[in-house]
């Protein structure tokens, strides 16, 4: 009687733990996953990476990312060779060599990070994405092949967006389950365009300066100012 007493509390402990960690599974909805990464990015300061970005039918780009928490971004180019693309937290740069054009654009609070596309992978941008998405997985909470040539485990979330104001009508984040790093980013724009950026050999918090970010393009550029738009406010 009592032995099988003791193997029936056994068994009620099981059962128990057991439910116990497949609530605790069930629990970390997309949502709050989306969350944990926003959380996460809130503890890095500044990153590198690697960066290729492709949008829609126009050519392939890579190139070297700096990011310095909160707005600072820039983008040396090894494709195109010699493009840059700096935003010192006020002013977004770009230089075109191909063209010899600097293009020049003043930044007001509001569009900053819907400037530079990929400042969502940010404490700030993920904020933002938060407020204006709605997060689920695209596929299940188990991590999936990032895609079909690529084999890399990845968590993949599907944001869609909340109001109509929102630039991407549907955003997936391929996010990293072991560093819970944004590995991609694809934005599917009201066009029905696809942007994507991959990020590759990414290093967090290893101090960048500021000063990396006031970059001064070749003199003989020809200067084009306020090219997106015109609004300062």
């Amino acid at each position: 009687m009592k032995m099988f007493s003791k193997i029936s509390f056994f068994m009620a402990l099981f059962f128990f733990f057991s439910g116990f960690f497949i609530s605790a599974q069930e629990i970390i909805t997309a949502e709050r996953y989306l969350e944990i990464v926003s959380e996460h990015y809130a503890n890095i300061r500044d990153y590198e990476a690697q960066v290729i970005i492709r949008s829609g039918t126009a050519p392939e780009m890579a190139g070297n990312l700096s990011y310095l928490d909160p707005f600072f971004m820039r983008i040396d180019f090894t494709n195109p060779a010699e493009q840059v693309m700096v935003f010192n937290g006020e002013t977004l740069t770009i230089y075109l060599p191909d063209l010899r054009a600097t293009l020049n654009q003043t930044v007001p609070p509001a569009r900053r990070l819907s400037t530079v596309g990929a400042s969502m992978a940010s404490a700030q941008g993920l904020q933002l994405l938060r407020r204006g998405y709605v997060a689920a997985f695209l596929v299940g909470p188990e991590p999936v092949p990032l895609d079909e040539r690529d084999r890399e485990p990845v968590i993949k979330l599907r944001l869609t967006r909340r109001l109509s104001s929102e630039g991407f009508r549907e955003i997936i984040l391929s996010i990293n389950p072991q560093t819970q790093i944004i590995r991609r980013i694809e934005g599917r724009t009201i066009a029905d365009a696809l942007v994507r950026f991959d990020f590759l050999n990414v290093r967090t918090n290893v101090g960048i300066p500021e000063q990396r970010f006031a970059y001064n393009p070749p003199p003989t550029a020809n200067l084009y100012n306020n090219f997106l738009f015109r609004d300062v406010d």
